[in-house]
Formats: C-alpha cells, sequence, structure tokens
C-alpha cells in the first residue's frame, strides 16, 4: 500500500472521520522535519559560538587597548630616560671644560675633542647596525616609532630603545667614575671656573655670529647678552681677582675678572660698578649693577668669557 489511513474519532455523537496519507509525502515530511531541526541545531550552536568569539573578542579589544597604553607609557619613561641620560652627558662636558680635563667638547671653542661612549651600541650583538636603519625622533636619540606600526614592531622598537639606553648608561657609569677620579684635587680649579649666570634676565643674543644691531652687517659677537630691569645686581660665577674697573670704550662701564688657570671674565655695559681693581671677589659676589652704558641699544649685560686669550662659549660654563 502506498498510504496510511488516518481514523480520528472525536466522541459518540459525532461522525467518524477518516484520512488517507500518502507515504512518500510522509517521509518528505520527515526528512524535512529533520532538516529543519538539524538547521535550527546548526543555528543555535553557530549563535552560541558567535556569543562567546565575541565576548572573547571583546576581551582581546580591552587587552590590546590596554597593552597599547602600556607600550606608550614605556615610551615616554625611554623618552625620559634619555633625556635624563643627555642632561648627564652635557653636565660631564661642562664639568671636563671647566677642570680642563680630555674629553671636552666646548660649542665655541677649538682643540677639543668629543665625549663619546667607550663603547658603540655595536657591541651588544649587531645593535648599532639596526638602530641606524630606523630614523630617530625628534630631539631623541632613540627611533621613531612608525606611524600605523603594530603592536609587535612597536615593542621590538621599544626593545631596542632600551638595550640601546643600556649601553649608553653603562658608558656614561664607567665615564663618570673616572671623572669623579680625576677632580680629586681640583677643588680650588673649579672654585676658579665660571659656572653660574653672572645676572638674572632673559639672553638676547648668543656667542657667535649674528647681524649686527649698529651696522645691519654679519658680525662675531663674542659672548652673551643678558637684558633685564636697570639696577639688576651683576655677580661674580667664580673666585677671583678684579684686574679692571672702569670705563672701556663701546663697553662702557666694565669690569674684568682674572680667576687664574688662564681663565678671565668680562661684564660690559653697567650702570654702576661695586668693586674697583685689585678687589679679590668670591662666587655669588655682586660687582656690578646691570645698566645701559657705553655703545648699546638698552639695558643689558655683556658676559665674556676667556681662556688663554681665547673667547669660549659662556654656555659652556654655566650648569644653572
Amino acid at each position: 500500500m502506498d498510504t496510511y489511513s488516518l481514523i480520528v474519532v472525536a466522541d459518540e455523537t459525532q461522525p467518524v472521520r477518516r484520512f488517507e496519507l500518502r507515504k512518500v509525502l510522509l517521509k518528505r515530511a520527515a526528512i524535512g522535519a529533520a532538516v529543519f531541526v538539524l538547521a535550527l541545531v546548526g543555528l543555535t550552536v553557530d549563535y552560541v559560538r558567535m556569543r562567546i568569539d565575541n565576548r572573547e573578542l571583546a576581551g582581546l579589544r580591552t587587552e590590546t587597548i590596554e597593552r597599547r597604553a602600556k607600550v606608550a607609557e614605556f615610551e615616554k619613561q625611554l623618552d625620559a630616560v634619555d633625556g635624563r641620560l643627555a642632561k648627564l652627558t652635557e653636565l660631564e662636558r661642562k664639568i671636563r671644560i671647566i677642570a680642563n680635563l680630555p674629553g671636552s667638547a666646548a660649542a665655541g671653542g677649538d682643540e677639543v675633542t668629543a665625549v663619546e661612549p667607550e663603547e658603540k651600541p655595536g657591541g651588544q650583538g649587531g645593535l648599532e647596525e639596526d638602530y641606524n636603519d630606523i630614523p630617530a625622533r625628534p630631539d631623541s636619540r632613540l627611533p621613531a616609532i612608525p606611524e600605523g606600526a603594530d603592536l609587535p614592531e612597536r615593542v621590538s622598537i621599544l626593545q631596542q630603545s632600551a638595550d640601546y639606553l643600556g649601553v649608553i648608561a653603562e658608558s656614561q657609569g664607567e665615564s663618570l667614575d673616572k671623572l669623579l677620579v680625576s677632580l680629586e684635587g681640583k677643588h680650588e680649579r673649579l672654585a676658579s671656573s665660571p659656572s653660574i649666570w653672572p645676572a638674572k634676565g632673559w639672553m638676547t643674543s648668543r656667542y657667535g655670529y649674528r647681524t649686527s644691531p649698529f651696522t645691519g652687517r654679519k658680525q662675531f659677537h663674542a659672548g652673551l647678552d643678558i637684558a633685564g630691569a636697570p639696577g639688576t645686581p651683576v655677580i661674580a660665577p667664580a673666585n677671583g681677582k678684579v684686574v679692571f674697573a672702569g670705563k672701556k670704550g663701546p663697553l662702557g662701564n666694565a669690569v674684568i675678572i682674572d680667576h687664574g688657570y688662564g681663565v678671565r671674565t668680562q661684564y660690559g655695559h653697567n650702570k654702576a660698578l661695586t668693586v674697583k681693581r685689585g678687589d679679590k671677589v668670591e662666587r655669588g659676589e655682586q660687582i656690578a649693577t646691570l645698566g645701559n652704558s657705553g655703545r648699546s641699544t638698552g639695558p643689558h649685560l655683556h658676559y665674556v668669557v676667556e681662556v688663554n686669550g681665547k673667547t669660549r662659549n659662556p654656555l659652556d660654563y654655566i650648569f644653572e
């Protein structure tokens, strides 16, 4: 038989109903129901997996954000360490200059050698070659991280930076240890070496070539110009002896101090002088008041440092 009979009896008052069902249709319905159930189960499983994946993805995103924040903080810390090491290098450079020790590199002087680490970064497994392949960050010796760099690349570059700073720090430590040994017995020389600002104010002209405010031509400026209010105290930046105090041509009221060891400092355009020739002065002692005497465009101090008769960049002798 190709059909099934379905008899439906409701109750005694209702007639008996008979339905003929084809076997083929029943099989198709059963198959369809099974397919539907399987599809429903599959969709349910996929939905559950999708919810789990979304939850995991959300967790990974949070973790990635946290890691990126940590990497950014690490980058800032490396920049800070680099800045501190650079300041230490500059401090050592100035100490070597004023103490007349080898390894100094004056910005405005001659016959000096640059301060360099005794061990190059390349001594650590070819770090120097890898480092030089990456452009440096602005105002930093560390490599710049390319825009759009993914997290692994950023971490790799930061690790490279950390290795580099480790080499620099080790070399800097060894150099400072040697510097301390070299400074033994040099207390008198250090006390006689200019190392502080001679007046409060703001620097209006640096050491080196500039356009003259009087002629409009390029001219070498042999000192620093420090502008300030008239009457501002001018102080001695180191111990020494006043070898000149009086009128000095275009410099107006001027003072010259001999600090010994071939070092002299000069102070021009003062309003008044508070020392005289032959006076011995100590670091921080007032020697004049800032003014506008001589050939000057406004109240300022013209400050010059000479070593063995040659002018030097005064900024190389200022620690503050």
